[in-house]
């Protein structure tokens, strides 16, 4: 039985009734939270997008009426419409539990089967089945809050950047393959046979001609697309929060935007964070906590004991140092009786996914220093050791040899993942750093060849220009991440605005003349007709809405979100398509 709304009309949303509303005639439309038949009274928990509340049927109402309430079942869609009253048995646990609605007419506007998820939160279902049917997981209230804030959010960031002048500005989804780092979404041509658009990863080359084009403040909010593996943080189609100036530098940017973070934690959070915000340089966030992102909110830094060990009986030890590489620890201050020897070795384990080949160990207890490598070590070394890690009573001293790259890996993932088993990470406290001076080059084995750290349109620091051909390892970039409590939320650099200049860094990274100007022959080309200094930035929205709701997962703060192997669980794309489908598109099936 399926009826129409008829002339009833919304007047209340269920989560907003409250004693004030006394003794109104209310119409609440929604989806049966449960029912409760006790034979001459039926309780009904209506619930949507603002909360529940509860819809009580008695002898006052009519037989017909009455019936139509027995009928219904979890999940049925109605319109009831009744008197507010106060409640005998008041639910504190809700804010609509000092009240009631005392039915007159009721509407079942549709049924439901059974669904195969429970619409609740904490149910601990699959994320297959969550995922499968999202239309569903999506009513849940967590699910609904996550998007709420979400919505705001972006409302927030579009308020203050018009408030300081920015243009929102569309830029295309279709456009030219060009190497920015990850791999492209390729989209074939029908009316231009055998060519192909890409999908954006950004937008970072057409927000550049927006500045060449003098827009001066652009921004948009933006969906981009890259063809990599999925991690928890991480989805082939994501947001950002894109933007540009011109006539600007890094303090600049950074300005504008802690103000930006200043609006956004203290609206959505509550939260006044401290302007402005620290900076440290890339360089000194490796060697203190081994990540470009490290998490503030606990110590466990990085401390170099390679000149102490360099002639140490223990041959790990020295012989890494004889090779160029560094043997560096951390002190898990305070926690060491928290470790057994089978902590340890789960330790060990986990280092090695990071290339390290083994972790070495020292714990100070009563009866003094407890280790497997001691006996190799002198009274001399070990006492360096512990002065120098400021080594006491109840710590734990964990230590990595191998080359830089995989000491600091290890070590930086180490220190989270010690934290986070000691569970002392509080989601509540928000620890905002600037990582500055990024390197602008880093070499990929893979490619045999220097790639961009960042993207190639990133300037060089000005001092550092002259070291793009002759030493390009020690060129640092004017670039800059946000990083909140361990993750990069955003990043962004002043641009290269002069052919020239990125015609050196197109040739740094090993491309020809001839293959620039085809790939960027258009950037390169507007960069004759007077470009300003220009600069910006991009968030992680999809990350940044993570952290305003102390979400763990990215999927859970997307509507209809991928899962780690990039498929939609609940639409089944991608999928095939037929041959005639292709023919159009002048693509041949070949799989072999």
């Amino acid at each position: 039985m399926r009826e129409s709304m008829g002339s009833l009309r919304r007047t209340h949303m269920c989560g907003n009734l409250r004693m004030e509303n006394v003794d109104e005639e209310v119409v609440l439309m929604g989806w049966v939270q449960r029912e409760r038949n006790l034979g001459s009274l039926i309780f009904v928990d209506l619930r949507d997008t603002t909360g529940i509340c509860q819809i009580v049927f008695d002898n006052t109402v009519s037989e017909d009426v009455f019936a139509k309430a027995e009928r219904v079942r979890s999940e049925y869609v109605l319109a009831v419409r009744g008197k507010v009253r106060e409640r005998e048995s008041k639910n504190k646990e809700i804010p609509t539990g000092d009240i009631e609605v005392l039915a007159e007419e009721l509407r079942i506007l549709n049924e439901s089967e059974t669904p195969p998820i429970y619409i609740k939160d904490d149910d601990n279902v699959a994320e297959n089945m969550r995922l499968k049917y999202r239309y569903l997981d999506l009513r849940k209230p967590s699910m609904q809050n996550r998007l709420k804030i979400r919505h705001k959010a972006a409302k927030l960031i579009r308020d203050f950047l018009d408030e300081n002048n920015f243009c929102e500005i569309e830029t295309p989804m279709l456009t030219k393959p060009t190497p920015e780092g990850a791999r492209d979404y390729l989209v074939p041509s029908r009316v231009n046979p055998g060519k192909f658009y890409a999908l954006p990863q950004s937008p970072q080359l057409m927000k550049q001609l927006l500045m060449v084009s003098g827009m001066d403040r652009y921004y948009q909010i933006v969906r981009c697309f890259r063809d990599e593996d999925l991690r928890a943080n991480r989805q082939p189609e994501f947001t950002q929060v894109d933007m540009e100036m011109s006539f600007v530098d890094v303090d600049d940017v950074i300005s504008i935007n802690e103000k930006l973070l200043y609006r956004i934690f203290k609206e959505l959070k509550g939260v006044e964070i401290s302007l402005p915000i620290q900076r440290m340089t890339y360089k000194e966030a490796m060697e203190r906590f081994g990540v470009d992102k490290p998490d503030l909110r606990f110590g466990f830094e990085l401390v170099n004991i390679s000149d102490i060990v360099s002639n140490s009986q223990f041959k790990v030890f020295k012989s890494t140092v004889e090779n160029n590489g560094s043997v560096r620890g951390i002190n898990i201050k305070g926690y060491g009786d928290r470790f057994s020897r089978k902590d340890i070795t789960s330790l060990e384990d986990y280092v090695k996914t990071f290339g390290a080949k083994g972790l070495a160990w020292i714990k100070i207890t009563d009866e003094g220093v407890t280790s497997p490598i001691a006996k190799f070590l002198s009274e001399e070394e070990k006492n360096h050791i512990l002065n120098r890690m400021n080594g006491e009573k109840g710590d734990l001293l964990l230590f990595v040899a191998d080359k830089d790259s995989v000491v600091f890996d290890s070590l930086g993932n180490l220190r989270n993942e010690v934290a986070r088993r000691l569970g002392i990470l509080d989601d509540n406290e928000f620890k905002l750093v600037w990582i500055t001076e990024f390197p602008l080059f880093e070499y990929s084995e893979e490619e045999g060849r220097f790639v961009a750290k960042h993207h190639p349109f990133t300037h060089p620091m000005e001092e550092d220009i002259d070291l793009l051909e002759t030493d390009p390892y020690k060129v640092r970039a004017k670039a800059y991440d946000i990083v909140i409590n361990g993750d990069e939320i955003g990043g962004g650099s002043i641009r290269i605005s002069d052919s020239s200049l990125q015609s050196r860094m197109f040739k740094a990274l090993g491309f020809t003349e001839e293959e620039a100007w085809n790939k960027f022959g258009f950037l390169l080309e507007a960069f004759k007709y007077g470009t300003p200094p220009h600069g910006g930035i991009a968030y992680g929205f999809d990350r940044l809405v993570m952290l305003l709701t102390n979400s763990t997962n990215i999927r859970d703060v997307i509507a209809f979100p991928k899962t780690q192997s990039a498929t939609c669980l609940l639409t089944g794309a991608p999928s095939d398509v037929s041959d005639a489908q292709l023919k159009e598109v002048h693509v041949k099936r070949d799989l072999e």
